[in-house]
């Protein structure tokens, strides 16, 4: 007897799923072990993160194609194929992720020449690891379904962009402070901005999980005050 379409969709979904989770364990890695390099100068492990990027790429492409396959060979309707399409674009972040992860590796050969700022890495360390989390998280809520969580995981990433805020003052500070600090403290702060476009990043996975769960788009979420307001020190 042929199976039931609807239960084969099911089957394969859920095979495509556990993909995605895999590949969300190897972006969660890789931004934990951009951000300990960062901070201890490992240069040996920076070069692990950038080469673990192309593992991340391949699984992206992997996903996609699996997804490709299965709308073509069960042709889903309504929550299906909205399940279907939120998996693809939630590879595409995990993506996107995984290249910030590595564009963070990359600037540590750089920064180990250039003079040390106290506490910034260590700061930057932080911050990625309050995205590694709400990334976890994402996962879990995605894994479940849980709505919920996925709310919880947007409203935290309010706090993603006022550590981002607080960096830029301090960077900005060393900067006036000594010229010697300016080569360095640019390089913090991209890795800074891009550390809060990995929130944004995984906040639009939460929202993705909401609306596989609910069938609606999620509620506009609140952010923290742009860095394009910020003022330097005494202004």
């Amino acid at each position: 007897m042929k199976p039931h379409t609807l239960s084969a969709f099911d089957r394969d979904l859920e095979t495509i799923r556990l993909s995605v989770l895999k590949m969300g364990g190897q972006v969660e890695s890789a931004i934990l072990d951009a951000s300990r390099a960062l901070e201890t100068r490992d240069e040996d492990l920076a070069a692990q993160t950038v080469q673990g990027d192309t593992a991340i790429d391949a699984a992206e492409e992997e996903i996609n194609s699996q997804v490709v396959r299965l709308l073509a060979l069960r042709q889903p309707q309504a929550d299906d194929l909205r399940a279907a399409v939120a998996v693809m674009k939630m590879a595409g972040e995990l993506e996107r992720l995984g290249d910030y992860a590595k564009n963070m590796a990359k600037r540590v050969p750089v920064l180990v020449t250039a003079p040390m700022i106290d506490g910034a890495a260590g700061a930057l360390r932080r911050q990625a690891r309050l995205v590694g989390q709400m990334l976890k998280d994402m996962l879990d809520a995605f894994a479940r379904l849980d709505a919920a969580l996925a709310r919880d995981v947007i409203a935290r990433d309010i706090e993603v962009d006022d550590m981002t805020n607080a960096l830029f003052r301090e960077f900005i500070t060393h900067m006036m402070e000594d010229p010697r600090n300016i080569t360095p403290c640019l390089h913090y702060v991209f890795i800074a901005k891009n550390i809060e476009r990995m929130g944004d990043l995984v906040t639009h996975g939460a929202e993705h999980v909401i609306f596989v769960a609910e069938g609606r788009v999620a509620e506009e979420r609140e952010k923290g005050h742009s860095t394009a307001t910020i003022k330097a020190p005494g202004e």
